[in-house]
């Protein structure tokens, strides 16, 4: 987690706009080949509590995962719609891809850190 202009680099905000099963999500959508217990370190969940996110994700059809070797690989569902009926009328592609052209090499609160980015994608969608 980057550091936010409010909160220190290594604590974790009390609340956040998205769920554990977002952040899973974003995670999935930025690295496709990620491991569970590197999701969960990112997200700060444990390893089980992350695979069983990953687990109802693919149950209801929003990431499809497929075994290489030793590995999985997932691909977001794009065109599934969000789950709230507040939200019903977007889709999982447009939250995925809030993550997928950003970087950590950004700096926290510049014009071009992820946090401002999604601000302005978030903001874009009404």
């Amino acid at each position: 987690m980057q550091e936010s202009p409010t909160t220190p680099k290594n604590e974790r905000p009390g609340w956040t706009f998205l769920s554990n099963h977002g952040h899973v999500l974003v995670c999935l959508a930025n690295d496709p080949e990620i491991r569970g217990r590197d999701i969960a370190e990112r997200v700060g969940i444990t390893e089980r509590a992350a695979q069983a996110i990953i687990s109802d994700l693919v149950a209801d059809g929003y990431v499809r995962r497929t075994r290489i070797g030793r590995r999985n690989r997932y691909e977001i569902i794009s065109d599934r719609p969000l789950r709230h009926p507040l939200e019903r009328h977007h889709n999982v592609g447009e939250l995925a891809g809030f993550a997928r052209s950003r970087t950590s090499s950004t700096t926290p609160g510049s014009s071009n850190s992820p946090e401002l980015e999604i601000r302005r994608d978030l903001e874009s969608l009404d």
